[in-house]
């Protein structure tokens, strides 16, 4: 049973950390400079895409995945560090 609710708040972790990565890691509302836009239509039209936000989409909600996962690593390898200090003490 323990292991479930470990589990479970790891999860949750994780998914916080990703709601949290969402409204932080993009630049809307910010408009992007015209240079930026030029270069997200050229890649939407080199791969096939009319509209540049359905490259924009994808591509931003996995920088905010990665920026989650990095996050997540790092906070268990303190969370590990701490718990070892603890145990020596």
């Amino acid at each position: 049973m323990a292991t479930l609710v470990r589990r479970l708040l790891k999860v949750a972790l994780f998914v916080g950390l990703f709601c949290l990565a969402v409204p932080y890691v993009h630049t809307y509302p910010i408009p992007m400079p015209e240079n930026q836009v030029r270069a997200w239509l050229r890649a939407a039209n080199w791969l096939g895409i009319r509209d540049p936000d359905d490259l924009y989409i994808p591509i931003i909600l996995l920088a905010d995945l990665i920026v989650a996962t990095l996050a997540y690593l790092a906070i268990m390898k303190l969370w590990r560090r701490w718990q070892r200090g603890r145990s020596r003490a």
